[in-house]
């Protein structure tokens, strides 16, 4: 056993440190130790404590004498307790004062064990290998599941990417549809998160929930895939009747979003399914499919009503060209594209030179 700890090379501690005033304990214990350990010494315990704080890593275990000058054992064990040392190395007492007194404190502070002097050696070797085989093991168990957690982490990661994926990569094909080259959908959710991020519309919201809005928000236009392609592309004006059949891409959004098993285990599914249907909802309650009102529409579905209106004007479609920015805001605040909520406009116009940006690098 004790060449198999000395052979042990999944650990660099393999050293003892022996802590004690007394020159000839501390050569009856490194000549003991010496054969499977490194051994290094400490002629006090404030000595031993500096070597400990500077090096903690390559100790395996400390054999603390108790009555010491400067500093004594049980001090000793106070520091160690206080900077957590006593859970990575176990420390024991080898001491004559072993008094009822003495062993309950040492005990209580954390001690793995108290030896009496004079020591027997057979017995010494036997208590502190078993522990330190203990210690290897224990932290060999942690660092395999530690890898473990790890590789987990890094598939769960991998899963989450693949979901996003999949999910830019439906909004995208139903983007080439109408014409589309799958931008619209990737700069909607950078509009959406970069308004939560940084006005106080987004006030409340944690860094998660604006990332998982930002991936709800490029499921906006999901309905779109049951509008028929006469309309969707249609160059000109549509007819009542057409606009009627257009209005329902935000119903039908959110209809097939709730087909989707598992699409429906994501943190985006709520934000999703929300701004699919109500995106297109107005604060003065012109809008649809719901009608819906004022503080009635939640706030990721107005920002994303803006972003969408943002990104509509400032590009080409099949049925116009592209605005200059001094239009497309003009027509924003004057209600040209629908009534906004009063708070957001000013939040938007806070930052929408930084959103000018996205439309410059293009």
């Amino acid at each position: 056993m004790l060449e198999d700890l000395c052979n042990d090379t999944f650990f660099s501690q393999n050293t003892i440190l022996i802590v004690d005033d007394d020159e000839i304990n501390r050569g009856i214990l490194e000549n003991l130790f010496s054969a499977f350990y490194e051994v290094e010494e400490a002629e006090n315990g404030e000595v031993g404590l500096k070597m400990l704080r500077e090096n903690e890593e390559k100790y395996c275990a400390v054999l603390l004498d108790v009555v010491m000058p400067a500093m004594d054992g049980l001090e000793v064990l106070r520091n160690l307790k206080l900077q957590g040392a006593l859970e990575r190395i176990p420390v024991f007492l080898i001491t004559a004062e072993a008094s009822d007194s003495t062993m309950k404190e040492a005990y209580r502070l954390g001690v793995m064990d108290v030896i009496s002097k004079p020591v027997i050696p057979y017995v010494v070797l036997r208590r502190i290998n078993s522990v330190i085989e203990l210690f290897r093991a224990r932290k060999r168990l942690g660092n395999v599941v530690e890898q473990q957690q790890s590789r987990l982490l890094e598939q769960a990661k991998k899963i989450i990417s693949l979901n996003q994926g999949m999910i830019e990569s439906l909004s995208t094909a139903i983007e080439f549809r109408s014409g589309e080259s799958g931008e619209h959908v990737r700069r909607i959710r950078e509009i959406t998160k970069y308004i939560l991020r940084h006005t106080e519309f987004g006030k409340g919201l944690t860094e998660d929930e604006i990332e998982q809005i930002g991936l709800g928000a490029v499921m906006h236009d999901v309905g779109k895939i049951a509008i028929p392609d006469a309309i969707l592309n249609k160059p000109g004006k549509l007819t009542t009747e057409e606009f009627e059949i257009m209005k329902t891409h935000t119903v039908q959004g959110a209809a097939l979003l709730e087909k989707i098993p598992q699409l429906r285990e994501l943190g985006a599914y709520s934000y999703a399914y929300d701004i699919a249907c109500h995106h297109h909802e107005r604060w003065d309650g012109k809008g649809y499919p719901d009608g819906l009102k004022g503080n009635e529409i939640s706030t990721w579905a107005q920002v994303v009503s803006i972003a969408d209106v943002y990104d509509a004007l400032s590009c080409k479609r099949v049925y116009k060209d592209a605005f200059p920015r001094e239009k497309v805001v003009r027509m924003i605040l004057n209600g040209e594209c629908g009534a906004f909520n009063p708070r957001l406009l000013d939040c938007f116009l806070l930052v929408e030179e930084e959103l000018y940006r996205l439309y410059k690098e293009r």
